[in-house]
């Protein structure tokens, strides 16, 4: 096995093994740097909340959007190199929205190399069916594929489900709890599901959706847009990522500041008496002077 590999590797411009993904990537300095910062920020946030437990199967969502691919991409290098000791099963959910392009994903996957499954599941007409035109699909569509998901990982025999969501995904969730739901909650980078037996990871949940977008681009991912909730105007969501991009240009560096609050969070400064104790807190009984 060992001389197979080192048969097919490919080695990237510092003389490291890579997935074969990348045999055809950049050789530019830039790409080397941005491809470096993505990994960085993964291993960062894979050591910072234990996502690891080494032997372990990983079910990859692969919707076609740049970020998906982007994850499995860069988990597989660093599979690939040593640095990832759990098996990855790439998942795409076929949700049945018209002029899908079902060849796309299996085409890519298996020129890949990848270990995928794809599952097909009409959850476009359930929400059609369900949801106004003038509103929103995205709550209900998430449900139902997070839903399809977990089964998934279950039949697989995979510990977690693994996503794409990135930094400006999660502050924008944060902005959206705060502006219209009422409660400091965003998403987090590891969770477990309400039964119990899955856990969701985020690993990218340091990185920058711009270099995502960069990586993407340079990688050739043969993206396949949302016709769904991507082609309805005026979202809550868009709101809060325009907010953040304009808080950004004014002060740079603010969206890294602001993952860092909700890495540091004082309880005793906030309002949430299920938190803290305010109730018992009282200054110190003074001694009586004499």
């Amino acid at each position: 096995m060992e001389t197979v590999r080192q048969e097919t590797d490919s080695k990237d411009p510092q003389g490291e093994f890579q997935h074969p993904l990348f045999a055809a990537s950049p050789s530019s300095v830039e790409f080397n740097k941005l491809r470096k910062r993505l990994v960085r920020s993964i291993r960062q946030a894979i050591e910072d909340f234990a996502m690891v437990k080494p032997g372990e199967r990983w079910l990859v969502g692969l919707s076609g959007g740049k970020d998906s691919f982007g994850l499995l991409a860069l988990l597989s290098d660093l599979q690939w190199r040593g640095l990832l000791p759990v098996e990855l099963l790439a998942c795409n959910l076929d949700q049945g929205q018209p002029n899908f392009p079902k060849h796309i994903l299996p085409e890519w996957l298996e020129t890949n190399g990848f270990r995928h499954r794809i599952e097909y599941q009409d959850t476009y007409s359930v929400v059609t069916g369900k949801i106004p035109e003038n509103r929103t699909y995205c709550s209900l569509c998430s449900r139902l594929r997070r839903g399809h998901l977990y089964r998934i990982a279950r039949e697989e025999g995979c510990s977690a489900l693994v996503l794409g969501h990135h930094r400006e995904d999660i502050l924008e969730t944060f902005f959206l709890n705060l502006f219209h739901g009422g409660r400091l909650a965003s998403m987090p980078p590891k969770l477990l599901n309400d039964e119990g037996d899955v856990l969701v990871l985020r690993p990218m949940a340091y990185c920058a959706e711009a270099d995502l977008e960069k990586f993407a681009t340079a990688m050739d991912f043969p993206i396949i847009p949302c016709d769904l909730c991507g082609s309805q105007d005026g979202l809550q969501r868009n709101a809060m990522k325009a907010m953040l991009a304009d808080i950004e240009a004014r002060m740079p560096g603010r969206k890294d500041t602001m993952i860092r609050a909700l890495k540091t969070v004082r309880p005793s400064h906030l309002l949430d008496r299920s938190l803290f104790d305010f109730k018992s807190l009282a200054p110190a009984t003074r001694s009586a002077s004499r």
